[in-house]
């Protein structure tokens, strides 16, 4: 297999399947000029916060030790207080946020932020650094420590907590944790069960490959049977059904790859060329390191929580199937809870369906901050 190929499948082991670039180097710089550069002078400019009391804030807090990236904004910093957790692991999504946040900004003061061993963190604190520690129960608790400080920072009791794939599992459970802390949660690709997450894409995948007649893809899949099976969940396996679930529109809907989102960050006004450089190495490590976690994850088996829930769920995502998520709404308890569906959406609901996305927060989840003291 060549080696692009390989990292390209390796990363797509990751619950967004992203693609890697071979032979990236953690941190590395180029000493060549940013072609993007005046591009995105000029997105900073069109997404300035000029507001009399907005905020926007780029900065570094110290969590569990290390000093991470944040991103703070919104037009007004008494908004309800909303922190995006982003998927991969290992796959920030501040440098996206400008393709689809800046009118979620008139509503919220939208926290994004670069977790441990990703993007402009790990540019900032090096390979050896990021990986030492890095697990689960690491992040989760990196995310506890940033809904405290926020907290204190924007003088805020409560925030909203918005995880995107993997950030659905640090997400989730910091919720559990901190209930008290939390006006709602609200899950895009919602991860519940792994096991039974990729065994379910599998099979929607095959049997899509199977409707298209297309012997690769069928030959592919059939080779990694039963998925995941008793025989570990490998780099190489899991990106071999990834690869095959992207063509088919699981990762984003009607699309069989998802290069528009990754080059979204070029245009990233909070990203230098060496920040969109760490991304795919931060990537790889993120999900060498944290591959058997990611898969050990049993969410589904959570019956009852303290706070309010709300599922966005693409009709079309085999990244984190929905019919997984619809089945753990119907059986989870909580003081409130919606499910809202795109319908023309796999696992990028925020940017594949924008403006929907803002409508649900509106609707579903900004009457939330106002229910509760």
């Amino acid at each position: 297999m060549p080696l692009r190929t390989f990292f390209a499948r390796l990363t797509a082991a990751a619950a967004l399947a992203f693609t890697a670039q071979a032979g990236a180097q953690t941190g590395a710089q180029t000493d060549a000029p940013d072609p993007y550069a005046d591009a995105r002078a000029v997105m900073a400019g069109v997404n300035e916060i000029v507001t009399p009391n907005g905020i926007q804030e780029l900065m570094t807090v110290e969590l569990g030790g290390m000093e991470q990236w944040i991103s703070i904004r919104g037009a007004d910093r008494d908004n309800p207080v909303l922190l995006f957790l982003h998927g991969g692991p290992g796959a920030p999504e501040m440098g996206v946020g400008w393709a689809f946040q800046r009118p979620w900004e008139d509503y919220f003061t939208v926290v994004q932020w670069d977790q441990r061993g990703g993007g402009k963190t790990l540019r900032h604190n090096g390979e050896a650094a990021s990986r030492e520690g890095l697990s689960r129960e690491r992040i989760v608790a990196d995310t506890i420590e940033l809904m405290a400080w926020l907290r204190t920072h924007l003088g805020q009791e409560r925030i909203i907590v918005v995880g995107h794939s993997w950030g659905t599992v640090a997400g989730f459970q910091a919720a559990m944790a901190r209930p008290d802390w939390v006006h709602a949660y609200v899950g895009i690709g919602q991860i519940v069960d792994m096991d039974q997450n990729e065994r379910r894409s599998h099979e929607l995948t095959l049997a899509a490959a199977r409707a298209d007649s297309n012997a690769e893809a069928i030959a592919d899949l059939t080779a990694i049977a039963p998925y995941p099976g008793d025989t570990p969940v490998t780099f190489e396996r899991i990106g071999a059904e990834r690869e095959w679930a992207v063509h088919y529109g699981g990762l984003a809907a009607y699309r069989d790859n998802a290069g528009f989102y990754y080059r979204a960050r070029r245009l990233a006004p909070e990203y230098e060329q060496a920040d969109r450089e760490a991304v795919n190495p931060g990537g790889i490590l993120s999900v060498t390191v944290l591959l058997e976690d990611l898969m050990a994850v049993r969410q589904g088996d959570v019956e009852q929580v303290d706070f309010p829930v709300v599922f966005f769920a693409g009709r079309h995502d085999l990244t984190t199937p929905s019919d997984l998520v619809e089945a753990w709404y119907r059986r989870l308890e909580a003081p409130s809870k919606e499910l809202v569906w795109f319908e023309h959406s796999a696992h990028l609901s925020p940017i594949e369906e924008p403006g929907r996305t803002l409508v649900a927060l509106v609707e579903h989840v900004l009457p939330l901050t106002q229910e509760q003291p």
